[in-house]
């Protein structure tokens, strides 16, 4: 059995690790931390969680929790993860790293976007990221994973084959992109109570989201040169999910079967990815509580631009599942293990 700490498991994503992680069977949670909780049994923070219900928060203290388990989750904030991995790591600990410390390869574009300086800039060059579809040798050898952003999965996995394949420009690309509530995190903030929540629907972050940076790292790679993108970000009164739309100029003489068939030939043994047929487009609560990216697309000939749409789960594909998923192929365990769940529907 495969030995696991959460750190920082009272979150979103802590949470949903546990929801995912009930069920694997090669796998045992011996260490769930949490600082405000510390002392307490799961059952007593959150009453529905009957399966770990036993289990006690403990504070973080990477000397206790090392010598017990094989692999750690982090699911701390930036800047605090980074210190916390590297400790991790010296112990001989693989790490799947769910803040954004070790997404950007560029530690000044790091600074540069999150206004701090990068604590553990040395292990930048060692961690993987971990977008399966797409490093998924490189994520089997590693012993640190740096799990994408929510927004970046969404975005990075429809565009990924159209710029290899070189049918679209890149210099075009537009995404427009909506999020749940829950994507901001379970800590309070005033913005997002229900009353300002609620019959709301607004535009954040307007061409300052800090996950700008780590999808165009991935789409520069996948193109072979350097660009630009334009990325607006929105929040929706809803609990989870994400909805991406990407705008981009095709190719002189590109149609869409040509779009289509990319797709469904960068994805045809990828058991989380799923091409929609002509005419079906993918909404939110069709990947509600799965690992699942489904992704549609229209090509406009008025105007020569691709539309391409996908949705995915923020906390689960955006996070804690891909999360899972890596965990799997580190492993050497089957990728879906764990992770063949149908949507919540409605």
């Amino acid at each position: 059995m495969l030995k696991i700490a959460i750190i920082g498991a009272t979150g979103y994503t802590g949470l949903e690790l546990l929801r995912i992680l009930a069920k694997h069977p090669e796998v045992e949670i011996v260490s769930v931390t949490s600082r405000q909780e510390a002392g307490k049994k799961v059952r007593e923070v959150f009453p529905f969680e009957s399966y770990f219900a036993e289990l006690v928060f403990e504070e973080p203290d990477v000397s206790k929790i090392a010598p017990r388990v094989d692999l750690v989750f982090l699911c701390v904030p930036h800047g605090a993860a980074a210190e916390t991995a590297r400790a991790f790591l010296e112990a001989g600990v693989k790490v799947i790293d769910l803040s954004a410390d070790f997404r950007l390869k560029d530690a000044a574009v790091y600074e540069s976007w999150y206004k701090t300086k990068h604590p553990c800039p040395e292990l930048l060059s060692k961690a993987v990221y971990g977008l399966p579809e797409i490093y998924r040798e490189e994520i089997k050898g590693a012993s640190l994973v740096a799990n994408p952003g929510c927004y970046p999965t969404a975005s990075i996995l429809p565009l990924v084959p159209l710029l290899k394949e070189k049918l679209i420009e890149p210099q075009s690309i537009i995404i427009d992109a909506k999020s749940g509530v829950s994507g901001a995190g379970r800590s309070a903030k005033l913005r997002l109570i229900f009353c300002e929540v609620n019959e709301d629907f607004c535009a954040y972050n307007v061409a300052v989201h800090r996950h700008t940076p780590e999808i165009e790292q991935e789409l520069n790679q996948a193109s072979g040169f350097s660009f630009h993108i334009n990325f607006t970000t929105h929040l929706v009164p809803m609990s989870r999910g994400i909805l991406a739309t990407s705008y981009a100029e095709v190719k002189e003489g590109v149609t869409e079967r040509d779009l289509r068939e990319a797709l469904k030939s960068a994805y045809a043994r990828e058991p989380f990815i799923k091409i929609l047929d002509e005419g079906l487009y993918p909404q939110t609560a069709h990947v509600k509580g799965t690992n699942l990216c489904l992704i549609g697309l229209k090509f406009d000939p008025r105007t020569g631009r691709a539309i391409i749409i996908s949705a995915i789960d923020n906390l689960v594909k955006g996070a804690s599942g891909q999360a899972v998923q890596n965990m799997n192929l580190m492993a050497g365990f089957p990728e879906t293990l764990g992770l063949e769940k149908r949507p919540l529907f409605p």
